[in-house]
């Protein structure tokens, strides 16, 4: 079955969480995108909701499609977070950030009752760390800032390239909120606690994409069908 069939479906079983009158957190990326879509199929046939979109790329969907979107600050705290994920692993402890939003993704996720991760099912690994992890930093003393990253990934007992991520044409990809992004290639990542706290104590690191603790639920659509994975379980 094609992929984004596959995210589609997960989409779809992920609406079946929201109710009438609900605050919801809006993700970011190709599978929130189909979450969008069919949020705003049930807008348009009266679900009464209001969306806090992640990017600008989910604001400008959000709005063209006709769902009632504000800001964080004016929607207060949310019912409901659902976004997609580039991994999801034991513990349902996420890699996110393939879209350049994990800043925000993060923010809105924090604010939310519950999240809930929706994804096709070859996102769920035994270990993180397949999918590069991306590492939000400040645009001044790059240098400075990817080399001491690369020390406390070793120290954190990991190992790879780490690399600028770059748009189509070649230059720095900058997120919404102006910052580049490294991406750690590390292959596997057998202590995500420990490689989330040796990378926040490096000075100019804004964020990462390692979502520990914030899911609570992920939906994963596969050949078979729907499972859902709740937190604790794997």
């Amino acid at each position: 079955m094609p992929a984004e069939d596959l995210k589609r479906r997960a989409a779809a079983h992920a609406l079946t969480y929201v109710t009438d009158g609900m605050r919801l957190g809006l993700g970011t990326g190709s599978t929130a995108r189909h979450f969008v879509d069919l949020l705003a199929e049930k807008v348009h046939q009266g679900l009464n909701v209001l969306g806090v979109p992640t990017s600008e790329q989910t604001l400008a969907q959000a709005v063209s499609l006709g769902v009632p979107i504000a800001t964080l600050d004016e929607a207060g705290p949310l019912d409901l977070c659902i976004d997609g994920a580039d991994e999801v692993g034991p513990g349902l402890a996420l890699i996110k950030g393939g879209g350049g939003a994990l800043l925000r993704e993060k923010i809105v996720a924090s604010a939310a009752r519950e999240m809930v991760v929706i994804a096709d099912a070859t996102k769920k690994v035994e270990t993180l760390g397949r999918f590069p992890l991306p590492i939000e930093i400040v645009d001044f003393g790059v240098a400075s800032i990817q080399r001491h990253l690369a020390e406390a990934v070793r120290a954190a007992g990991c190992e790879g390239p780490l690399t600028i991520r770059r748009d189509g044409d070649g230059h720095p990809f900058v997120t919404d909120q102006g910052h580049l992004i490294i991406d750690a290639h590390l292959g596997r990542i057998p202590d995500p606690a420990r490689l989330a706290r040796a990378v926040e104590e490096v000075a100019g690191v804004v964020e990462h994409g390692l979502f520990l603790g914030l899911a609570r639920r992920a939906v994963l659509a596969g050949a078979e069908g729907i499972t859902v994975l709740e937190h604790g379980s794997f």
